[in-house]
């Protein structure tokens, strides 16, 4: 897996002609919630104002798309238009809506088509950060640029000088600077997914960060790329955890000190200015140990904002959700194979059993429980009640890193690998390390057929989705 990802990066970056992984752009701003979005090609400087323009997919021209920053309880309305050449969908990632609002296409809506409109309306439940991308053709329309950021700030947030979203992801770019057209690759498909040459926060590689001693930062990550994993190293600096994926978590030290962000992954943090003015300090990821680099760097200014950071401890109210009960629990196991070097030798796909040389014809190498997806409105895996508590084990029979979605309903995590977790942390999405295992309890409170799927795109094209449903 590591090795796969840091060979990739070697040659095309120098294929690319351009740095490969650099700096951090501006705040995106927080404007008013558009009544209307647009899905529609368009053209963005990605790797510096000195560097060739490149062709996108955008929403309302904007890579990411606007910042939806909403308030709790606030009842969203948008008439989305689709201006692509290919259908597509718009999914609300992390929230709570209506299943018919969930954006999935011929399982919970039609797939809206070039030229037409579709009209989502829903309550916001949940405050957090999420975020929004289509169900159609994921693989190819969010590594083009379509995806975006909603925010909805809690009742009472802790105080900050500044709240930051920062979008992290990565591009496949040729020499001209033009997205390599290279989409459904079977290495790609059938290892940990697409990986760009070109890493970018907020759309773009501008230069340095700057920022003020004394000052409090709350950063909003969240992971756009297909297959990217970012693990975050804060050089002296010591961000705290205070959410993953939109939910609060008691404030913590991020494990061995790296903020892991997986595919579809949301984590907030807040960060400390507790250097002097005029030093110089790099974020790099360390998720490959053997091919460091470099995000971005943070820049003090001459100007200190204070003397010190605030000393009051950042705290977020508990998440507002359905506690499981676990007593009563009924247990299923959701198990993913396949995919190079895992050993699988055929499974269910469209009724009867195939094997592996004739599914890696049809561009189908992963399952769940044996069976391969061949399509969003497969039939359920599993029939859950609706208002009972379930608990799932999640097992990652494979050689690599799966993020687990769930549509609908956030769940709560129990156990990783064998160890009970120190605090009580919900998602959406969840990092399955390879040959690992997970028990996570969920509520299972919005009715309807919901996905649950692997968030790399090429692993849930490729098989590797099922339907969750709630009655």
């Amino acid at each position: 897996m590591r090795s796969s990802r840091r060979q990739f990066l070697r040659s095309t970056a120098a294929l690319a002609g351009i740095p490969s992984l650099n700096a951090l752009a501006p705040a995106l701003a927080w404007a008013a919630v558009p009544k209307r979005l647009v899905a529609a090609p368009a053209v963005k400087r990605i790797v510096g104002v000195d560097k060739a323009e490149t062709p996108v997919w955008a929403y309302d021209g904007q890579v990411p798309g606007p910042v939806l920053r909403l308030a709790l309880g606030e009842r969203l309305q948008v008439e989305f238009t689709n201006r692509l050449p290919q259908p597509t969908t718009l999914h609300w990632h992390g929230m709570r809506v209506p299943n018919g609002m969930d954006g999935v296409p011929d399982l919970t809506q039609a797939p809206v088509k070039p030229g037409e409109k579709f009209d989502y309306a829903f309550a916001v439940r949940n405050s957090g950060t999420f975020w929004y991308h289509p169900h159609f053709a994921t693989s190819e329309q969010q590594d083009r640029g379509l995806h975006g950021v909603i925010v909805v700030p809690e009742h009472n947030p802790p105080p900050v000088d500044r709240d930051l979203v920062w979008a992290l992801d990565d591009w496949r770019l040729g020499p001209k600077g033009l997205i390599v057209d290279d989409f459904g690759d079977l290495h790609d498909i059938s290892h940990q997914g697409r990986f760009g040459n070109t890493a970018t926060i907020n759309g773009r590689v501008p230069p340095d960060f700057h920022v003020r001693a004394g000052e409090r930062l709350r950063l909003r990550l969240v992971n756009v790329a297909n297959a990217w994993i970012f693990a975050l190293d804060f050089q002296h600096h010591q961000p705290l955890v205070i959410a993953y994926d939109g939910h609060a978590v008691p404030p913590h030290a991020p494990p061995g000190g790296l903020v892991v962000v997986g595919p579809s992954q949301r984590v907030d943090i807040i960060v400390d200015m507790i250097k002097r003015p005029g030093e110089r300090f790099e974020i790099v990821d360390r998720y490959l140990p053997r091919s460091v680099y470099k995000l971005t760097d943070l820049v003090y200014d001459d100007e200190p904002l204070r003397a010190a950071p605030p000393d009051q401890a950042p705290r977020l109210d508990p998440p507002d959700l359905p506690e499981p009960e676990l007593a009563g629990a009924k247990r299923h196991e959701l198990r993913f194979s396949g995919g190079a070097m895992g050993g699988m030798r055929s499974a269910m796909y469209r009724g009867k059993e195939t094997g592996i040389r004739e599914l890696a014809g049809s561009g189908k190498v992963w399952a769940i429980n044996g069976v391969v997806a061949s399509r969003h409105d497969e039939p359920p895996m599993l029939n859950l009640k609706l208002g009972r508590s379930y608990l799932l084990d999640l097992v990652n029979d494979t050689a690599f890193p799966h993020p687990v979605h769930l549509h609908g309903h956030p769940f709560k995590v129990l156990e990783v690998s064998g160890n009970k977790l120190a605090r009580t942390t919900w998602r959406d999405t969840l990092l399955l390390a390879p040959r690992s295992r997970a028990t996570v309890a969920m509520v299972a409170d919005n009715p309807g057929k919901w996905m649950l799927h692997c968030h790399i795109p090429e692993h849930q094209e490729a098989g590797m989705m099922t339907v969750v449903a709630v009655e």
